[in-house]
């Protein structure tokens, strides 16, 4: 995931702290993101100065301890244009846990497959309906109202898809007991040989 152009993108804004990067991200996204781990930003961040597209430098406080601001380099601001120039493209296969419980359940029978889909299908739904809840609180903020949006179109996307795996439930059954009996022949197989 490329939270180190969010960062940068939050430092061509001006110098800032870590916590006041976590708090304008999380502000930024809301909720449906979830929270930006400070440990994890902090890692982050030091990346970012070791390849050389922040610098950071310390800020004397009165009453407090120094702290640590950051700045975008000229590097880093040419690394963020250049990410932002080019489109997102899916770099391997699609992979989904949903998926590796369909092929775990269609191994052993209708049932469990039957289960697996109506659990899922659960989810999904109690999903869309926190979702509902979150597109209602948080309309008048664009970025987040569309971060919500994006969330709602692929969870409806990932329920057609459990519709889907339940038009096709007899056919998983059956591939999955063909697996099993093929591998079932190439073991005896090599026990005889």
């Amino acid at each position: 995931m490329p939270i180190q152009h969010a960062v940068l993108a939050l430092l061509a804004r001006g110098t800032s702290h870590g916590y006041e990067l976590k708090a304008s991200f999380e502000e930024s996204v809301g909720p449906q993101w979830g929270e930006f781990n400070i440990g994890h930003l902090y890692q982050v961040l030091e990346r970012l100065e070791r390849d050389g597209l922040v610098s950071k430098r310390n800020v004397a406080q009165a009453s407090r301890p120094d702290k640590t601001v950051y700045r975008l380099t000229v590097a880093g601001r040419r690394e963020l244009e250049d990410w932002l120039s080019k489109p997102f493209v899916r770099r391997s296969g699609y992979r989904d846990d949903f998926f590796l419980k369909l092929f775990a359940a269609s191994l052993l029978d209708a049932e469990r497959l039957d289960t697996v889909l109506r659990v899922q299908r659960q989810a999904y739904l109690g999903e869309l309906a926190s979702l509902a809840q979150l597109r209602a609180r948080h309309r008048t903020k664009p970025l987040v109202h569309l971060l919500i949006e994006a969330a709602v179109m692929h969870t409806e996307s990932n329920l057609r898809l459990v519709e889907l795996a339940e038009g096709l439930r007899d056919d998983l059954v059956a591939a999955g007991a063909e697996q099993q009996t093929a591998v079932g022949e190439a073991e005896r197989e090599r026990d005889v040989g």
